[in-house]
């Protein structure tokens, strides 16, 4: 049986995964509740399959999907998350991530999913291979979503492409760099991009700055 490790902000859930997960007869070898934590561990721990949620308080689960894959660190991973936005399924696929499920989903198709991803396989529920339809013929998804920010969402991600630090945009717009850190963990998991370079790349098509970064 895989050896897995959880991650998940919300302690019930990982509580309740545990159980569940030790009663089918995998061995959960440890969990975390943000991204830094949970990649010192699967590089400790080593273990073969990585469940994680996308959405990590001030957090993104992508930020832990973009180490995974950059160091191609030979651990599976399953998103298992509230998002049902298309763009969150095509990013997280894009970052290597080996299966897809939303949270509701029942015991059974987890245990499925788990065991599908074990073997090297990918695994979309659904709803989820919808999902990932949708995302590969949005034309407008990108608009509809930039009108959806408010004008300090607006504000940091423009300062953020921009180059500069957390506390440099602290000072501009009086708050502290960890909220604008929140701010950006949030806008990333909210815009489906996994980094700054994405979210230039976001930034630009949309018309937030020109190619020339003004």
């Amino acid at each position: 049986m895989s050896r897995i490790y959880l991650v998940d902000d919300h302690a019930i859930v990982r509580d309740g995964l545990r159980a569940m997960l030790e009663t089918s007869g995998y061995t959960v070898v440890g969990e975390a509740a943000e991204p830094t934590t949970a990649l010192a561990d699967v590089l400790k721990l080593k273990p073969d399959l990585l469940l994680l949620d996308l959405s990590l308080e001030s957090r993104s689960g992508f930020e832990l999907l973009t180490e995974v894959h950059r160091r191609a660190l030979p651990v599976r991973c399953l998103v298992l998350t509230m998002s049902a936005q298309p763009r969150h399924v095509a990013e997280a696929m894009r970052l290597g991530a080996a299966g897809y499920l939303l949270k509701g989903s029942p015991r059974a198709e987890l245990l499925r999913a788990i065991d599908e991803v074990a073997r090297g396989r990918r695994y979309l529920g659904p709803e989820v291979a919808d999902l990932a339809v949708q995302a590969l013929t949005a034309s407008g998804d990108e608009a509809e979503l930039l009108n959806s920010l408010s004008p300090r969402e607006r504000q940091i991600i423009t300062l953020v492409v921009k180059g500069q630090s957390s506390p440099m945009i602290g000072a501009q717009l009086h708050l502290s760099p960890k909220t604008v850190d929140t701010y950006r963990s949030r806008l990333m998991t909210k815009l489906g991009v996994s980094d700054v370079t994405a979210l230039v790349r976001f930034a630009i098509r949309n018309g937030l700055i020109d190619a020339d970064g003004n």
